[in-house]
């Protein structure tokens, strides 16, 4: 099947040492993930799970930790095959008083983009919202009245 990728950029108004704290700890992505708690120590080679309440929602290993400047991990995709695994990479880039988050999902098949418009199904209609209510945290305090 044919490999694909999702990448989205964002300009966020805060610092690289607090959108880390926001990506990596769990605190803060119940916040902006829907309830979802990340579970990790963040050592090149660890696990990392993504808790929905009790349940695993995603896991994988820790690929790179740089932190306050790269995050890449394997991200369990489940389908009607089973599970299989993409690739998740978080890069900070600070500009003044901003941070550049561009998020890439690679070793996505096209499967897993939807055309849905208005919908969160799908990588390319899900990480927008997650990361739109992480960007609405970070500078407001408050995530999206909507979601």
């Amino acid at each position: 099947m044919h490999k694909t990728s999702f990448v989205y950029t964002t300009y966020i108004a805060t610092t690289p040492e607090k959108l880390w704290q926001a990506l990596t700890n769990s605190e803060f992505t119940k916040q902006y993930f829907f309830g979802r708690e990340i579970i990790s120590d963040w050592q090149v080679g660890s696990s990392f799970k993504l808790m929905d309440k009790d349940k695993v929602d995603h896991h994988g290993e820790v690929l790179v930790c740089e932190p306050y400047r790269l995050l890449t991990v394997t991200w369990s995709v489940k389908d009607v095959e089973g599970e299989r695994f993409s690739k998740v990479s978080y890069e900070l880039s600070p500009l003044n008083s901003t941070v550049k988050l561009t998020l890439r999902h690679e070793d996505l098949l096209e499967k897993d983009i939807r055309k849905d418009e208005g919908k969160i199904d799908g990588f390319n209609n899900g990480w927008p919202v997650i990361l739109s209510n992480l960007k609405s945290l970070l500078e407001t305090g408050k995530t999206l009245a909507a979601f």
